[in-house]
């Protein structure tokens, strides 16, 4: 086990369950070694947490909790960097920004691939899409239309 001092506190971690970013993220391509931190909060929310940079950190959340019809596959050069065949299991996740008007949005534009068999994850930009860097959250009774 390891420690390390984040915004959170003290954090144990064992190095062998940490996130890798073989490309890092954008804007942060140095940053390869994150954890997922504890979730002391219910919720689709969670932090992943730099071991490089322990000051940075960058909340995630599984987007379809919000857009249910947002699905996004890796393709065949994105598999080979993740490390998986294509039918491993790959989730599509968004950075959650919360800006201080707390209009909160998800970025779907460049969604993180994560591959649970390899602990591998990339920042994908996607081209040429509908999805927005800053997609608001939909209305609660959107979000309840859209559940039924």
């Amino acid at each position: 086990m390891k420690r390390i001092n984040t915004r959170f506190g003290e954090v144990e971690y064992d190095p062998s369950t940490a996130l890798n970013f073989p490309k890092g993220l954008v804007g942060f391509e140095i940053l390869h070694n994150f954890i997922v931190m504890p979730n002391k909060k219910d919720g689709p929310l969670f932090w992943i947490q730099s071991i490089e940079e322990p000051e940075i950190a960058f909340v995630l959340t599984d987007p379809t909790n919000f857009f249910q019809e947002y699905k996004i596959l890796p393709s065949k050069p994105e598999r080979e960097l993740l490390g998986i065949e294509e039918d491993d299991e790959c989730h599509a996740l968004s950075i959650v920004t919360v800006p201080p008007s707390r209009k909160i949005t998800l970025n779907l534009a460049a969604p993180i691939m994560y591959a649970p068999k390899t602990n591998r994850a990339i920042q994908v930009i996607l081209e040429n899409s509908p999805y927005q860097i800053q997609t608001p959250l939909p209305e609660a009774a959107e979000r309840e239309d859209n559940a039924k």
